[in-house]
């Protein structure tokens, strides 16, 4: 985007029912810092810099089923984690209240709900280098 400047953040956006709580989750999962709390608004950061993940508070807030079923609200978007060590990593995330799905597609993947009801995925894929 042309108009951005370096000094300008970006990020995902993420309806929550309660955001102060599920910033705390994300920011103890990946060791990232919340940076800003006020009410309705939490906002967790890899660095100064970003990037951002924002939570925002939903009235009606309905979590998406997985897998898809008619008729349920469908996940919109997940966030997929690469990690190293996929059992430990399952297991740290269980220890912050994740949940994992009981619908597993892939042998190196795990299916987790954060504490919201999202689904997001712990990956393991040693022939990816991290390169796009």
């Amino acid at each position: 985007m042309r108009s951005r400047t370096g000094g300008m953040w970006w990020g995902t956006t993420i309806e929550a029912p309660e955001p102060s709580g599920l910033a705390r989750f994300y920011a103890e999962l990946l060791d990232w810092h919340i940076g800003h709390e006020e009410p309705g608004t939490a906002i967790v950061a890899a660095s100064p810099q970003g990037p951002f993940f924002v939570f925002q508070q939903a009235e009606g807030y309905r979590a998406p089923v997985w897998p898809p079923a008619d008729g349920d609200q469908r996940p919109m978007m997940h966030f997929d984690f690469q990690v190293g060590d996929l059992d430990s990593a399952v297991a740290e995330a269980v220890a912050l209240g994740a949940i994992v799905a009981e619908f597993q597609p892939q042998e190196n993947v795990r299916v987790l709900f954060d504490p919201a009801g999202h689904p997001f995925c712990l990956c393991r894929d040693d022939s990816w280098s991290g390169d796009v």
